[in-house]
C-alpha cells in the first residue's frame, strides 16, 4: 500500500463528495461500511456492505461492481467509510481491476474525516 499524500491536506471537492456519499450510505443502510466510486465520466456509484448467506461483498467491492454493471470503463477515485485504519487488500484489488494501480482510494472514519489516502496499486 503506497500512501500518496498527507490525509490532513485539503480534499478536492469531488473527493469530498464521494466521501460524503459513502458516509450517507453507511448511515442510511445501517451497515459496517459505505463506499462510493467516481468513474471516468464523473458518474458516481454508491453502495453499502452486502451480507447474504450466499454472497458477501465489502461496500467498495459492491460500488465497483455497480460501476462495471453500468458500463464504466475506468475509475477516477474511490472512497470507503468504515472503522478500519486502512483499505483492505481486496478493496484495493477491486479498484485496481477497474481503475488501474494509480487510482486513489480514500478511507474516512464514520465522522467523514479522511484517515488515509492510498493508491489501488
Amino acid at each position: 500500500m503506497t500512501e500518496i499524500t498527507d490525509p490532513d491536506r485539503e480534499l478536492d471537492p469531488e473527493d469530498r463528495k464521494i466521501i460524503t456519499l459513502a458516509r450517507s450510505a453507511r448511515a442510511r443502510n445501517g451497515v459496517p461500511e459505505g463506499a462510493a466510486v467516481r468513474d471516468e465520466t464523473g458518474r458516481t456509484y454508491v453502495a453499502g456492505t452486502v451480507e447474504l448467506e450466499s454472497l458477501k461483498l465489502t461496500a467498495l467491492q459492491t460500488a465497483v461492481a455497480m460501476a462495471v454493471a453500468s458500463g464504466a470503463r475506468s475509475l477516477e477515485a474511490a472512497a470507503v467509510v468504515a472503522d478500519a485504519q486502512a483499505p483492505s487488500d481486496t478493496d484495493r484489488a477491486a479498484v485496481r481491476d477497474l481503475g488501474g494501480p494509480g487510482t486513489p482510494v480514500l478511507l474516512a472514519g464514520p465522522d467523514g474525516v479522511l484517515r488515509v489516502r492510498v493508491t489501488a496499486g
